[in-house]
């Protein structure tokens, strides 16, 4: 910055939505996902990343092709940014009965299953932030969740992530890994010698998502490949009605085993070979781009997205 220009310029000129997008770009480490971050476009976040060095009159970040790397003196605004940021948040505080007043509705798009306790709180909390928002869940197939946010029929989905279009954008929300699980009301229930070769024989619970080009598709993959032989004699696309099937001793099947880790720690189901589970069916939040969010589906996706950070922060996540 020029020495001649008074100690108040920057007081009165610079625009916090640079040192916002700024904070954006040093936290990820990435042009790209800052934008992202920001519901922005890469050119977007770029220009301003040089309008702010220039009203700086430094260099705040080197690029590497993709990467970026903060310089001595980004770090600086960076640290000097997240002061802000936190004094800006506190001044939130001021603005319940604002926040109080947005209303409108949003609609969820996600496939079924999806049984994470941190989000039910999240949940919770958010609509005591926000009563006036209305929430709409609707469950359907994987590739229908993506066609909902293409049509603009939803905010945001929830799903294994697959083959995304343009204009579709994701972020890991809920990491989760199957395994072969029966419940206490079958043969096998309580032998501890199990192999995986012993299961090939046994009738199978299974999803009915679970074939091949649906989202379920490894478990089906994992079946053939170990050699499963017989028959599924229950089957559902609610996971309650799955996990029933399995306890009740239809026959064995796979469930995520952060579901049914209480059930197997008090003796309802018993968690069978192999050791390293079946496959992972991690769930992906997505959403449009291109789409115009409401003041009500930007309160609940910044929202989310700040819920998402925390669990990464804190590995809170189940596995």
């Amino acid at each position: 910055m020029s020495k001649e220009r008074p100690a108040t310029y920057l007081n009165d000129r610079l625009d916090w939505n640079l040192l916002r997008t700024f904070l954006a770009i040093a936290r990820e480490k990435s042009v790209s996902r800052a934008a992202t971050r920001l519901h922005l476009t890469q050119p977007a976040v770029s220009q301003a990343l040089k309008r702010l060095e220039d009203q700086l009159g430094m260099r705040l970040v080197d690029r590497h092709g993709p990467r970026i790397e903060v310089t001595q003196a980004g770090i600086e605004v960076q640290q000097i940014a997240e002061d802000v940021y936190g004094t800006i948040s506190r001044l939130s505080l001021a603005e319940v009965d604002r926040d109080h007043d947005i209303s409108g509705m949003v609609r969820l798009s996600t496939v079924s299953g999806i049984d994470f306790p941190a989000y039910d709180d999240f949940l919770a909390g958010f609509h005591r932030s926000y009563p006036r928002i209305e929430l709409e869940s609707q469950e359907m197939r994987a590739a229908d969740v993506v066609v909902s946010l293409q049509q603009k029929s939803a905010t945001l989905g929830l799903t294994p992530r697959r083959t995304v279009p343009k204009k579709i954008e994701s972020r890991l929300f809920l990491r989760q890994r199957y395994a072969l699980f029966c419940g206490q009301h079958h043969p096998l229930f309580g032998r501890t010698d199990l192999k995986t070769s012993d299961l090939v024989s046994e009738k199978f619970v299974s999803f009915t998502g679970d074939k091949v080009g649906d989202h379920m598709s490894p478990l089906t993959f994992f079946r053939d490949e170990m050699g499963f032989t017989e028959r599924v004699v229950g089957s559902s696309s609610s996971m309650s009605e799955v996990r029933r099937f399995i306890f009740a001793g239809f026959g064995i099947g796979c469930l995520p085993e952060h579901v049914v880790r209480e059930d197997v720690a008090n003796g309802r189901f018993q968690r069978l070979p192999p050791e390293d589970g079946v496959a992972d069916l991690d769930i992906y939040l997505l959403w449009s781009v291109d789409r115009k969010f409401s003041a009500a589906e930007s309160a609940f996706l910044d929202a989310l997205h700040a819920f998402i950070d925390e669990q990464e922060a804190g590995h809170a996540a189940p596995v």
